[in-house]
């Protein structure tokens, strides 16, 4: 990542407005996915627990991002999960896919509805078909922060998403979650995968849309 410009005030002239034509590497997922094969390990109180779910995610483009000199383009994200057969939502979580083009940063933020929220980041070319993003707890950068039931009795310390991009209009991701079980001497990664496949196009940012220029 280049080094804060001296000017941290003035933002760039002459923006493109179209999110989806600038979007680097998260191109690919803009839209709606579903995924029907994925797996969840997690801890239990005797040996790990492992639970096939089903996912839906829509990623959809925001208005382009001015932090002073800095422009990020991005999805903004939903993403809920049930047990097969199920309704009753077995994970929630809410947060933002960002790509900042002069630096080729990628920031993933995501906030559960347990009690915690994440900022993970990485790095990536434009045209990469795999990326990783990376959080760790204590960091003020790429943190990570829990609510005291679960900085207590499963804290998280680390975690790393690696995400693929397939040339069959699907993605596929593994997440990997180390936490501390309480009364547990050994770290427990929680992981979780899954292939989504799209299911509808995504829908061109408002500022876009009311340019008209979305082509």
């Amino acid at each position: 990542m280049s080094e804060t410009p001296e000017d941290i005030f003035t933002e760039q002239d002459n923006i493109d407005v179209n999110t989806l034509a600038n979007l680097g590497p998260l191109t690919a997922l803009a839209g709606v996915w579903e995924g029907t094969k994925g797996l969840d390990v997690n801890p239990d109180a005797g040996a790990p627990r492992r639970q096939v779910f089903v996912e839906h995610i829509d990623l959809q483009p925001i208005d382009p991002q001015s932090n002073g000199p800095q422009l990020l383009y991005g999805l903004r994200y939903h993403t809920r999960s049930t047990k097969p057969g199920e309704t009753e939502t077995y994970h929630d979580q809410v947060g933002y896919w960002l790509w900042e083009p002069a630096t080729g940063q990628i920031i993933h933020t995501l906030t559960m509805p347990r009690g915690q929220t994440v900022l993970a980041t990485g790095q990536a070319t434009a045209d990469a078909r795999r990326f990783e993003v990376s959080a760790v707890r204590g960091s003020t950068m790429n943190g990570i922060s829990s609510a005291p039931f679960l900085e207590d009795a499963f804290r998280t310390d680390a975690l790393t998403m690696a995400v693929t991009l397939h040339d069959d209009d699907s993605w596929s991701y593994f997440e990997d979650t180390v936490l501390q079980v309480r009364g547990r001497p050994e770290p427990f990664h929680h992981t979780d995968r899954n292939t989504l496949v799209r299911i509808a196009a995504p829908t061109p940012n408002p500022l876009a849309r009311a340019s008209g220029d979305v082509g």
